[in-house]
């Protein structure tokens, strides 16, 4: 029979104590890294344990309202902190943006808690909550990379898309290149991950289930659908925050609107003046 070996808070204090090697490699060579790592990893660990104590309470409760306001509540944060970190102003973007990662969960998570475990309780906290949250985890993180590439590549290349506009005089052929672009910066690193899967890197997921006393097989298994519903939902989330985006960004001209980026927002190079090249 499997056990599962636990981690008391004395062998996890002494775990942290590995974080003395990179502290000592950022002190040699003069790298101003220790002070950030300390904060964020203090940080971590208090946010993780308060998480554990209130799944804790969500599990037990098991009751599909709290568990779909707890997942709203992690769709809000993470449109906003996009929104923040790409350098967008707020009031713009964050029902397009929160209708999009919305809809790609109900997508996702009806496939696989409904169609692929046939779970007879779908809100079920144990699978709703962490697929959900990986799902949305990694939106985020492709989202920022993506949506950030095309508000930049609309700003430093809007000659290309008046060329493109005046063309062919159709938008959506004129925004085709940036959705392209965007779409490879976001996606290319999770195809490529997927590429090395099982040979190079052992994912998270599985390694926790095995860890956690699953066969191999089931834990494999797992993450196969897992990784499929995060590239899947990733790709919703991405094309549908920039279908939906498009709709508001821009004016009856067909030209983007000024003021939808904050001050200091993409870190935006100054458009070239320089004559167009193809």
């Amino acid at each position: 029979m499997n056990t599962i070996i636990d981690i008391n808070l004395k062998e996890l204090a002494i775990g942290a104590f590995l974080l003395v090697i990179p502290i000592v490699f950022f002190y040699i060579y003069r790298i101003k890294l220790v002070k950030d790592v300390l904060i964020n990893v203090i940080r971590m660990v208090v946010q993780l344990g308060l998480v554990a104590l209130y799944l804790e309470f969500i599990f037990e409760l098991n009751n599909a309202w709290i568990n779909s306001i707890w997942v709203l509540v992690m769709i809000v944060v993470g449109v906003l902190t996009a929104i923040n970190r790409i350098g967008l102003k707020t009031k713009y973007f964050v029902l397009p943006f929160f209708i999009a990662g919305l809809t790609s969960i109900l997508i996702i998570d009806t496939f696989c808690l409904g169609f692929i475990l046939k779970l007879d309780y779908v809100f079920d906290a144990r699978y709703f909550i962490p697929i959900t949250g990986m799902i949305l985890g990694n939106a985020l993180n492709h989202n920022i990379v993506g949506l950030n590439t095309y508000f930049r590549a609309h700003t430093e290349k809007r000659e290309l898309y008046r060329f493109l506009l005046s063309n062919t005089g159709n938008q959506q052929l004129a925004v085709r290149p940036f959705i392209e672009e965007a779409a490879k910066t976001a996606l290319n690193p999770m195809i490529a991950n997927m590429s090395v899967v099982g040979l190079v890197t052992l994912p998270g997921m599985m390694t926790g289930q095995i860890l956690g006393g699953s066969q191999p097989a089931v834990a494999i298994k797992y993450q196969i659908m897992i990784m499929i519903a995060i590239f899947v939902g990733c790709t919703i989330n991405i094309f549908l925050s920039i279908i939906f985006t498009n709709k508001i960004i821009f004016n009856e001209y067909g030209n983007m609107k000024d003021g939808l980026v904050k001050e200091n927002g993409l870190r935006l190079k100054k458009p070239s003046k320089h004559r167009l090249k193809h």
